[in-house]
This record gives C-alpha cells, sequence and structure tokens, in this order.
C-alpha cells in the first residue's frame, strides 16, 4: 500500500494557508484546508494576550500584553511548519495601529513569526470584516459591525456590494479605559460617538451582522441562558427588541452573577458589559429588526479577498455540501444523481419550491450518504449531528435543522419521534419537505446501493393521480417488499397512489 502523509479525511488538492491576527485583545491563529469559497479550518487557536489595554489612556501598547503576543507568535510559528503551512498571511488591528510603540511592537513580531506583519487602516479592517460577513451569509443585507478590543469597524452590505465604512475608538478594551471601568459612563461615550456617524439611519428594518469574539460571547450568554437546541453561533439570530433587553440587564448586574455564566471564558467576562452597551446604543439609533451572529470576519474577507470573480460566485454551501460528499459518501457523484433525480420528481408533483428550498434540497442530496460508515441503527443519528454542527456557512439555522433531518429521515420513516427540539428551529414547510426528501431518497438507495448511473435509468414521476417509478427490465428483481413499502410511504406524503412499473 502507497505511504502518504495525507490523511483520507482531507481533499488532497488543496494548500493549507494560514492567517494570523494580531488584534488589541487576542492574538489569534487559523489554519484553513485551503483558499476556496468555503474553507474549513483545520486549526484554531488564540491568546487573550491584552495588547491594548491602557492604550487609550497611555498611548502604548501594555507590555504584558506585548510579552505574551510575542511568545504567541512564537509558537503559532512553530505550529504552523508542523501542519507544513506554506503561506502564512499576519495582520495587525488598531492597537498596533494606535500605539506610540507600534512600529517597534511589529518588528519584533515580524522577528517571532517570520512573515511581514500587515497593518491595516481602520477602513481596510472594516472592508474585511464586511467581506467575511458577505462570504459567509447568502445574500446578506445590512449593516456589518466588528468588535474588536480597540475599535469598532461598521460597514454597510447588500448582497456581494460594500458600501460606506466607518472606524470608531469603541473597543472593549478601550471604552473600559476611558470610562474608568464604568459601564454606565461607557454608554455615554458610545452614544455620543454613534450619533456623529452618518448612516446608520439606513439600518432601520435590516439586519445588523455582529462580529467579534465579544459580542459572539454575548450571544453565547444568550443562546445558553434559552436553552436553544442548537450549539452552532454562526446565523444565530436575536429580535433587536429581545438583544436591546439583554444587552441592558448586562450592563447592569455583575456579569459573574448571569445564569450560564460559565460558558463564557473568564478572559471575555470583563469585556461583556462594554459590548454590550455598544450593541445597546446601535439598536436605540438605528433600529434594526434583528441581530445575526457571524463567525466569519475579517480572517475569511482575507481569504474571499485573494477569490477569483467566478470562485467568489460559487455557493459555499453547496461547494461544502460536495466536499463532504466526496470525503464521506460511498460514491460521490450518486450525490450529483440524486440531485437531477430528485429535480425531476419535484417538477412532476407540481409542489411549489422556492429557489432558496431547491438549494437547499440539493444540499441536503449531496450529505445523504455521510453517515454511511456508522451501524446501521446509528447512521441516521450520525448524519444529523454532523450536519447540524458542521461548520456550514450561507445557511440560516431553520436550513440547517432541514439538512440534518432530510438526512436523518433517508435512514429511518417519518414516523419516528426524531430531534424534537431541532425540529423546533425549522418551519412547517421545511419539515414537509424533510419527511418528502428523506422517504424519496430512501426510495432511491433501495435501488442504488449508493451507486452512481442508477437513478438516470429509474425516474420517478407523478401522473395525475399517480407516483410511478419506472425500471428497466433488468432492475425487475428489485421490486420487492422493501421497495413497495418505501415508495407507499412516500406516496403516502405527497397523496398519489404507488404504482411501480418494469420494461
Amino acid at each position: 500500500m502507497k505511504k502518504t502523509n495525507l490523511a483520507p479525511g482531507r481533499l488532497p488538492q488543496l494548500e493549507p494557508i494560514a492567517i494570523v491576527d494580531v488584534g488589541s485583545n487576542s492574538v489569534r491563529l487559523v489554519a484553513y484546508e485551503g483558499l476556496t469559497r468555503a474553507p474549513n479550518p483545520i486549526f484554531n487557536d488564540k491568546v487573550l494576550c491584552g495588547l491594548g489595554r491602557g492604550v487609550a489612556t497611555t498611548g502604548r501598547l501594555n507590555e504584558d500584553g506585548v510579552e505574551r503576543a510575542i511568545k504567541a507568535l512564537q509558537r503559532f510559528k512553530v505550529l504552523c511548519a508542523n501542519m507544513r503551512v506554506r503561506e502564512i498571511r499576519v495582520v495587525a488591528t488598531a492597537a498596533a495601529r494606535d500605539a506610540a510603540n507600534g512600529p517597534d511592537f511589529l518588528r519584533a513580531a515580524e522577528k517571532a513569526i517570520g512573515v511581514k506583519v500587515e497593518l491595516l487602516s481602520g477602513e481596510r479592517e472594516s472592508k474585511l470584516a464586511a467581506l467575511g460577513v458577505v462570504s459567509g451569509f447568502h445574500k446578506p443585507d445590512g449593516v456589518v459591525g466588528d468588535l474588536g478590543g480597540g475599535s469598532l469597524e461598521l460597514a454597510d452590505v447588500k448582497g456581494s456590494r460594500i458600501g460606506k465604512t466607518t472606524s470608531l475608538p469603541l473597543g472593549g478594551l478601550s471604552l473600559m479605559d476611558v470610562s474608568d471601568r464604568s459601564p454606565k459612563k461607557a454608554q455615554k461615550i458610545v452614544r455620543a460617538a454613534l450619533a456623529q456617524v452618518k448612516g446608520l439611519d439606513k439600518l432601520k428594518g435590516r439586519t445588523f451582522y455582529a462580529v467579534g469574539g465579544t459580542w459572539r460571547s454575548l450571544a453565547k450568554l444568550h443562546m445558553v441562558q434559552r436553552n436553544y437546541p442548537l450549539n452552532v453561533m454562526h446565523g444565530y439570530v436575536i429580535p433587536a427588541r429581545d438583544a436591546a433587553d439583554f444587552a441592558h440587564l448586562v450592563e447592569r448586574v455583575n456579569v459573574d452573577a448571569l445564569v450560564a455564566i460559565e460558558s463564557v471564558s473568564s478572559g471575555r467576562r470583563p469585556l461583556l458589559a462594554y459590548g454590550a452597551a455598544v450593541l445597546e446604543e446601535i439598536i436605540r439609533i438605528a433600529q434594526p429588526k434583528e441581530i445575526v451572529v457571524s463567525a466569519l470576519g475579517l480572517r475569511e474577507g482575507l481569504l474571499f479577498d485573494r477569490l477569483s470573480a467566478a470562485d467568489r460566485a460559487r455557493d459555499p454551501l453547496l461547494e461544502a455540501a460536495r466536499d463532504l460528499n466526496v470525503l464521506r459518501s460511498r460514491a460521490p457523484r450518486h450525490g450529483e444523481d440524486l440531485c437531477a433525480w430528485t429535480d425531476a420528481f419535484m417538477r412532476s408533483t407540481h409542489i411549489e419550491e422556492t429557489n432558496e428550498e431547491r438549494r437547499l434540497r440539493h444540499a441536503a442530496c449531496l450529505l445523504s450518504d455521510i453517515g454511511w460508515r456508522a451501524h446501521p441503527d446509528y447512521r441516521g443519528e450520525q448524519a444529523l449531528n454532523i450536519i447540524a454542527n458542521a461548520a456550514f456557512v450561507s445557511i440560516d439555522h431553520s436550513g440547517r435543522a432541514f439538512l440534518a433531518l432530510a438526512a436523518t429521515y433517508r435512514h429511518m420513516s417519518a414516523d419516528h419521534n426524531v430531534a424534537p427540539h431541532l425540529r423546533t428551529l425549522a418551519s412547517a414547510r421545511l419539515l414537509d419537505r424533510a419527511h418528502i426528501l428523506g422517504a424519496a431518497t430512501r426510495v432511491a438507495y433501495a435501488i442504488t446501493a449508493a451507486m452512481p448511473d442508477v437513478l438516470p435509468r429509474a425516474p420517478l414521476l407523478c401522473k395525475k393521480n399517480k407516483l410511478i417509478f419506472s425500471m428497466p427490465t433488468a432492475f425487475a428483481p428489485l421490486a420487492n417488499e422493501r421497495l413497495s413499502g418505501r415508495l407507499k410511504a412516500l406516496a403516502r406524503l405527497i397523496g398519489r397512489e404507488p404504482e411501480i412499473r418494469i420494461g
């Protein structure tokens, strides 16, 4: 057997790439499998250095923070070498930009990691955060807010277009310094600064995309307190009114007394009240309809900025589903066959299907066989857990629930009480579609054994009041009770009479 250093669970055509983000509060390394439309992290590490602590009042980087950051960069250099990462991109943001000793630190940082450090302007930082959101959401429409330790970057986005950008010195560490650790005083500072920002009124009734560790920690706290059924931050939605009330609560109480505060790291807790103050004021002034958490930001924006126009235009959800199909299914082309086969089936049913629902159905088809290595009794459960918690982007939580449920119903009938908590995230319409798609794929797998080039010879179509499964004569032995039972189950869901035709 030929030996290789590359695990079979990695896509062989990709070269890993690493991004190091030297921020005001944390220094983070993320290594990605490759430069693709759906980049998948293979390693993620950070150190809360607090570089920007005191910069707003002293004008200099925190000495302990500098020491911690240099040690982190030295460690990241070794980790990248161990991962065979040839390309490392290092960027620095507000703290290094604003501090008098910033240039000295950058020289030491470059020596520590052995790579040129790019110092980002506020405008460039805003644009990259916005590009990260563009890369991670399907047709975004609103304002991106990236809250770091030293600054707040704002950018208007609509689809792939990025409008006005703004950078403000309203990061958590900066506010803590200039307010003398008073969240109440910080709120007044934030209110005065945001009052000078033109264009925030354009956020009214649209979405505010929250980027940055402090806001993710706030959302995590909100999620755990709600006993939310999905542990995925990206795409988590909080109605604006609820977000404002929750932010106000975090501002006025001792955060260590909050329910589920253990879900937030101790290093992040001191900044929660200041992040809450910024969020509450943005909601009060701009009146967005909802707050949506983005796990993607500056780092993913750097990757997206490198892609060609053709690659940018690709659908990241379908790209990720195809990658997982290649890595985990028995025969990847079978997933593609299933997409085309269910296209014809859905058209024949005359069931209304939006472009978004068709997109989700295709993703579900590509993911339908990823649980096959598990014991047959647990394939549905494994598929559900993988898909529900996968690093997918460009999908909301309702769509994610649909994908997980459709893959589960592919392994078991719709009569099973599958994931009752997860089902609460999907609309009644999507739940119905998950049942139908799961039942249809059960019919397909009964004759294909997950192999390609079979389904094109066996169309499944509705004609008037009948659901007709046509198979060539060579497939006649496949028309057994098992296939008939699965066809009947699907026919019941769509109100048709089942029929198998041979020849």
